[in-house]
């Protein structure tokens, strides 16, 4: 479980699916029973001492009209494509359930960043957007390959990373069936490595709590 500060007050707490109930539970245990009010993206849980918790659906997950339905559609098995994209690098996986059962990282050099100045300085961040542009190219092409084909069988994408690097990617045309199965949900992952990806599988199950 994590936790994070909220926008406009409160936190977000990121709950295994397994571990909602016992969640909830003690939820109740420092606000009081909570009312349940089934909301088009999850539950809304209201305790007597007005603390609420707003339980957001994992991604690919059905709607739920209470805390038991919620926990057991958050836990069931889903197939999640995966996709996180920086410049330079790129992972792309299909999750069944808990398990990457398809996986492939990408990288190809992207020039760092220079101090120089004048038409140097120029010219080097035109080669570095160059290559920048090539690799997101390559990312596309390598969802192409392993993604598309499980469209069909998929709950929902996940993307994480740059959100800007993965936006050009799903510009591609071929890839409108993938980017129809997009969801918000953004991971904050670094550059990606097949490690990355792995842990990626638990953070797009997570069900996200809004805490006030």
């Amino acid at each position: 479980m994590s936790s994070r500060p909220a926008a406009g007050g409160g936190r977000w707490v990121e709950v295994d699916p397994a571990r909602v109930t016992r969640w909830v539970e003690g939820f109740a245990d420092r606000h009081g029973p909570p009312t349940t009010t089934p909301l088009g993206y999850g539950l809304l849980l209201t305790a007597p001492d007005g603390a609420t918790a707003e339980l957001h659906s994992p991604p690919g997950a059905r709607p739920a009209p209470d805390l038991e339905a919620f926990a057991g559609v958050a836990a069931a098995p889903r197939r999640l494509g995966l996709l996180l994209a920086r410049k330079g690098a790129v992972a792309v996986g299909v999750a069944d359930g808990t398990e990457l059962v398809v996986s492939k990282v990408d990288t190809r050099y992207v020039q760092g960043r220079t101090a120089a100045g004048g038409w140097s300085q120029q010219r080097f961040a035109r080669r570095r957007d160059n290559q920048a542009k090539a690799a997101l190219g390559d990312a596309a092409d390598l969802a192409v390959r392993l993604l598309l084909p499980a469209a069909g069988t998929l709950a929902a994408l996940v993307c994480g990373g740059d959100r800007r690097a993965v936006d050009t990617v799903l510009t591609d045309r071929r890839l409108a069936p993938l980017a129809a199965l997009r969801v918000e949900r953004l991971l904050d992952v670094p550059e990606p490595r097949h490690a990355v990806l792995v842990a990626a599988v638990s953070a797009a199950r997570a069900v996200h709590i809004l805490v006030r």
